[in-house]
């Protein structure tokens, strides 16, 4: 019988694939990125001790109410990716390793992506 494809299995192989070559430290962490249907996140983790350092998702009420409850869209993943690089550069984090989370690398974690590096951030 043929098993049906599970999209989910596959990105989560994908990110397990990833995340044994990628390996934030304190110097330089990683961006790791989420999409769900309905918003975006990002988070800075400091993978030595198991600490996220910053993040920022279209879910927190100010950027929420910026995007008018669109936060599933491009420029709702842009502008995360901008607010993730502010509050970076804030904590003194000016470069990090990305890590896409098994998903594609076009769209909206492009968008993430982009923003990030507006805001100054090194990848």
């Amino acid at each position: 019988m043929i098993q049906p494809f599970d999209k989910k299995s596959k990105r989560i192989s994908r990110h397990l694939a990833i995340r044994r070559r990628i390996h934030g430290t304190r110097g330089v962490p990683r961006l790791s990125v989420f999409i769900s249907d309905k918003h975006a996140y990002a988070q800075i983790i400091d993978d030595d001790s198991a600490t996220t350092l910053v993040s920022a998702s279209t879910a927190q009420k100010n950027l929420k109410e910026a995007l008018k409850n669109k936060t599933w869209n491009k420029v709702a993943a842009h502008l995360v990716g901008k607010e993730i690089g502010t509050r970076a550069i804030e904590a003194g984090i000016k470069a990090v390793v990305f890590d896409r989370g098994g998903f594609r690398y076009h769209g909206r974690i492009k968008e993430i992506a982009d923003g990030a590096r507006e805001s100054g951030l090194k990848f």
